[in-house]
């Protein structure tokens, strides 16, 4: 970068004398006359290069000798698992021939129900990384304005809200939109305020409900364990509402997988440190004064039970904001106070 210029001094003197001189700082050296007065006019910043962002560095990919081993480790187990079923099967056939054909039978019925819940686990995952690849593809082509690639968005976002009947006016209203002259960007726009309007209604009522409950739970409850218990189940549960709610179906490694992206958007976005700063804005403002002590536990519990549940908002969302306006905690944080603020009275007259 370049050397900041030496600003001039400030002088006076009228527009017409005709010893005011304009020179540019990059005109070769000259020695002027005496009395001269020497202007150097100031760069324009909208002149000015502008510096482009680096591309992000390439992620390292992952090392295949640890599929190799966990590979190898789950057909070993299987392997010896399906060992163990045949012997078995066949010592039941040594002592009884219907003993060994009812435990072929009970053994074709759980190699069934295996083969089905490995399925809907995987069938869940796609969904997941479908909804995944949707919220990028939709974040590119905004900033794109691509009209051929939000069409395709918007019908992969139709496919996916076919089953919801709540949706089914903005369904219409789309289709009804399809052959006009709209940007791209305007497209997903209106796809999202048509689409993502009552789910985000309904994700900020879950979200709400959710710290709400666990404020009242562990205001009341008598152990540390129960609360905890409490509010891992209730992070879960809410999760998986969130999930179903914009069109995931995750399974229990749906689950886990969603949780893990959760607590990394949590991490990556300063959720904590945004949720202690409200929190001791709060505090500060006497709020924590006008409670008792289990009181002001259950409001922080709540308070970061709705960080949690705005991340996963953002991770289950197959669009980003851009169109409707992203709920923040400060409004949870309203409604969680107003519910305090009518369970209080009843506290203090017992």
């Amino acid at each position: 970068m370049s050397e900041r210029p030496h600003p001039r001094r400030p002088a006076a003197f009228r527009l017409d004398d005709p010893r005011v001189v304009v020179k540019d700082a990059d005109d070769g050296a000259s020695r002027l006359a005496r009395g001269t007065i020497h202007i150097t006019p100031q760069p324009d910043p909208s002149l000015l290069p502008v510096p482009l962002d680096e591309p992000p560095a390439a992620l390292k990919r992952r090392s295949w000798w640890g599929t190799v081993l966990w590979s190898s480790l789950g057909g070993l187990v299987l392997l010896g698992a399906g060992l163990g079923v045949t012997n078995l099967i066949e010592d039941l056939s040594v002592r009884s021939q219907g003993l060994g054909w009812f435990g072929a039978v009970l053994a074709a019925a759980a190699l069934l129900a295996l083969i089905v819940i490995i399925g809907r686990e995987a069938l869940g995952l796609m969904r997941l990384a479908t909804i995944e690849k949707l919220h990028l593809r939709a974040t590119a082509t905004i900033a794109s304005d691509n009209r051929a690639e939000a069409d395709t968005i918007v019908n992969d976002l139709l496919k996916l809200a076919q089953n919801n009947p709540r949706l089914a006016k903005a369904r219409a209203t789309l289709v009804s939109h399809h052959d006009d002259i709209i940007d791209g960007a305007d497209m997903l726009r209106l796809a999202e305020r048509e689409l993502m309007t009552p789910l985000d209604q309904e994700a900020r009522r879950l979200v709400s409900v959710a710290a709400q409950r666990v404020s009242i739970v562990t205001a009341i409850s008598p152990r540390a364990l129960i609360d905890v218990a409490f509010v891992l189940a209730a992070a879960l549960r809410l999760v998986r509402q969130l999930a179903l709610l914009y069109g995931g179906r995750p399974g229990t490694l749906g689950m886990i997988r969603l949780m893990r992206h959760t607590v990394s958007h949590l991490a990556i976005t300063g959720g904590v440190a945004a949720s202690d700063s409200l929190i001791q804005q709060m505090l500060g403002h006497g709020v924590a004064a006008k409670l008792s002590h289990r009181l002001g536990e259950g409001i922080l519990n709540g308070l970061l039970t709705a960080r949690l549940g705005l991340a996963a908002i953002d991770v289950t969302r197959p669009l980003p904001f851009n169109a409707l306006p992203r709920p923040v905690l400060s409004d949870l944080a309203k409604d969680l106070l107003r519910k305090r603020d009518e369970d209080s009275p009843d506290e203090a007259s017992k």
